[in-house]
């Protein structure tokens, strides 16, 4: 059983028999109330969100997820594929389940398949990728003084992300993959 303090993004809770992923989390002190937190669940198995509410001494019940090193191969129209890496056999899985996640992905890219109850739930993304741009516009300078001006780029796998006005076509830049934001150029 995890307590409230160790309810953090990323960790994958049991609920209902179910496997929930916390998204995010927001702990406040109530004084004399006590401690509360409130998280954002997503759930692995038909990706449906909700709000859950722990109080000062709940617990919860971490889910038993076997993560596996997988090697991501394709995608059609409704499922992707991925090869374990150790026993070379195909996992696939809903494009519905992984939408987000697959706009992250090049082919023969490593990551890790969670596995709940024999089927695979949910793919884990490192924290950053380097990605290179494929396309964007020039920019134009304009009123930069508060020098947050951003353009658009597409990605090389079709993520569409904002990136400063100095980035140009063919650069590798750094994707923070939680936020899905540019965090800075990749020199090559």
């Amino acid at each position: 059983m995890l307590s409230i303090s160790e309810l953090k993004k990323g960790v994958v809770l049991k609920i209902n028999n179910k496997p929930f992923i916390i998204t995010a989390r927001d702990h406040s002190h109530m004084g004399r109330g006590g401690n509360i937190l409130r998280v954002k669940l997503k759930n692995l198995i038909d990706g449906a969100t909700m709000e859950h509410t722990f109080r000062g001494a709940d617990t919860a019940e971490e889910a038993d997820i076997v993560k596996v090193n997988a090697q991501y191969l394709y995608k059609d129209q409704t499922n992707g594929y991925f090869m374990h890496q150790e026993t070379y056999e195909e996992i696939s899985m809903p494009l519905d389940l992984i939408k987000d996640e697959i706009l992250y992905l090049m082919e023969g890219q490593t990551v890790q398949v969670l596995i709940f109850d024999q089927r695979p739930a949910a793919i884990e993304l490192p924290k950053a990728l380097d990605l290179k741009i494929a396309f964007t516009s020039s920019g134009t300078r304009g009123n930069t003084a508060q020098g947050s001006v951003r353009k658009e780029a597409t990605l090389e796998t079709g993520l569409v992300i904002n990136v400063p006005l100095f980035i140009k076509d063919g650069d590798m830049v750094r994707v923070n993959t939680e936020t899905g934001e540019y965090t800075d150029r990749v020199v090559q």
